[in-house]
């Protein structure tokens, strides 16, 4: 029997990428399942903003675990589990954090290498051991996607900027990583030069203005996620609708 890890590490195909759109709760899953979804994501923003709390791990862990585990019982579909920065830098807790996620049945995880709360990346070789860490704590059996914030830092996004994330990506992959994900890219050619240099399927995100799914299916992208935008939408409809009626 195929295991729901290996059901969604199949999804990723370069040229038919698969799309997460993204969710908070099991109210948001079950919508996104009955709209015909393979599978599921959460997007940490989303799900701070749902509960209250800033983006950047300020939900707590014992919660962001409780709503992943209510989620991943909720549903057949797997599930993979926007993690930021596995709520430590140091390499050995944070393996054991996602230890602690893929016990609540997630296939996977976002896993971020920008310093959260602080500014810039982590210098590459810690990244990599954060990596490392994780795939000893977690097995094979679990799909890190493993995220460069490069482009949500720097308003040059040229050759030289591509370069770097490149070389991050290939040194994700070494480390261990299933999947590289690299939120803002948006330019076709950088794409494809990506897709033929990393050895990961590649991870995009939708947002206003970005290339439709065909141009990117045409680039090489393996998948798409929606992040913060589907929460972001439904508030402004709820906000609307609340208007409407109120005033």
């Amino acid at each position: 029997m195929t295991s729901k890890f290996e059901t969604f590490a199949t999804l990723h195909v370069p040229g038919d990428p698969v799309v997460l759109y993204n969710i908070w709760d099991v109210g948001s899953a079950l919508a996104v399942v009955e709209a015909g979804a393979k599978a599921l994501a959460t997007g940490s923003h989303p799900v701070a903003d749902a509960n209250g709390f800033a983006d950047g791990e300020q939900v707590p862990i014992d919660f962001a675990l409780a709503n992943a585990k209510r989620i991943v019982d909720a549903v057949a579909l797997p599930v993979t589990i926007d993690f930021e920065g596995a709520y430590s830098t140091d390499p050995e807790e944070g393996g054991r954090n996602v230890a602690r996620l893929a016990a609540t049945g997630a296939v996977g995880c976002n896993f971020e290498d920008q310093v959260i709360g602080g500014e810039g990346l982590h210098p590459l070789d810690l990244q990599c051991r954060r990596i490392e860490a994780i795939r000893s704590a977690v097995g094979e059996s679990f799909f890190i996607n493993a995220r460069t914030d490069l482009l949500l830092k720097t308003q040059d996004h040229g050759d030289a900027v591509i370069d770097q994330v490149i070389e991050r990506g290939k040194a994700f992959a070494g480390a261990g990583a299933n999947g590289f994900f690299v939120p803002r890219l948006a330019d076709p050619r950088q794409i494809e030069r990506i897709v033929r240099e990393v050895p990961l399927p590649l991870n995009v995100i939708a947002f206003p203005g970005a290339p439709s799914k065909s141009e990117w299916a045409s680039a090489g992208v393996a998948r798409i996620s929606h992040g913060p935008f589907p929460h972001k939408a439904l508030m402004k409809q709820l906000q609307d609708a609340a208007r409407a009626a109120i005033v």
